[in-house]
């Protein structure tokens, strides 16, 4: 039951910081979001918030990673890109276009402690963690690409291009409430990795 009740909450503020940001997902926030026990805060983050921005964006990351690395090195890079672009198209309609990325959040954002004055270190290591999970994924999906015959520098440009193109869709259809951009991209990103593969086999 505690470590349901803790999962619960770092779900929640996971959710909370796609949806609001970092700033505006507070403590209290997160429990009335889970309807967990207001207790429950200092029990299972004796660190306060950022202690649980921390856990929520460890499990964005690997929620991404672990399924993203599973599908490219069993069907290839294209596959990949499918089912990452499938699962923001899920989460996009699913929220009625209120979720983004916690990970780009953070990244975006000056973080603000429980004292309501930024604090740079903590900033520093809410940017470490989001870093990493960008790495992470950029690393996987050029891991594939290597895979496919791609060459390093490019198999490297072309996984930044597919990380950066997704998430900096997944903005566009916030705003503009529609999943258009995220299909335009995914024909563009998807002619461009096929062709490039394409190319390499041919000239094995």
């Amino acid at each position: 039951m505690k470590g349901e009740t803790r999962k619960k909450m770092v779900v929640g503020a996971a959710d909370l910081i796609r949806r609001r940001g970092v700033n505006a997902t507070s403590m209290r926030e997160v429990v009335r979001h889970t309807g967990t026990p207001r207790g429950s805060i200092g029990h299972h983050f004796p660190h306060g918030k950022q202690q649980l921005v921390e856990e929520a964006l460890l499990l964005a990351h690997q929620e991404v990673s672990a399924p993203l690395a599973e599908l490219v090195s069993r069907s290839g890079t294209v596959s990949g890109l499918r089912a990452f672009i499938e699962g923001w198209r899920h989460i996009l309609q699913k929220s009625d276009f209120e979720a983004g990325c916690p990970i780009l959040a953070v990244a975006v954002e000056q973080y603000i402690g429980d004292d309501g004055l930024p604090n740079p270190l903590a900033q520093q290591q809410l940017l470490d963690i989001a870093r990493t999970a960008l790495e992470d994924w950029q690393k996987i999906l050029c891991t594939g690409l290597r895979k496919d015959g791609l060459p390093p520098a490019r198999a490297r440009r072309l996984a930044t291009l597919i990380i950066s193109s997704v998430e900096g869709t997944v903005a566009l259809c916030r705003a503009s409430r529609s999943v258009r951009p995220l299909d335009d991209v995914q024909t563009e990103l998807e002619a461009l990795l096929t062709s490039a593969i394409k190319t390499v086999q041919a000239s094995d």
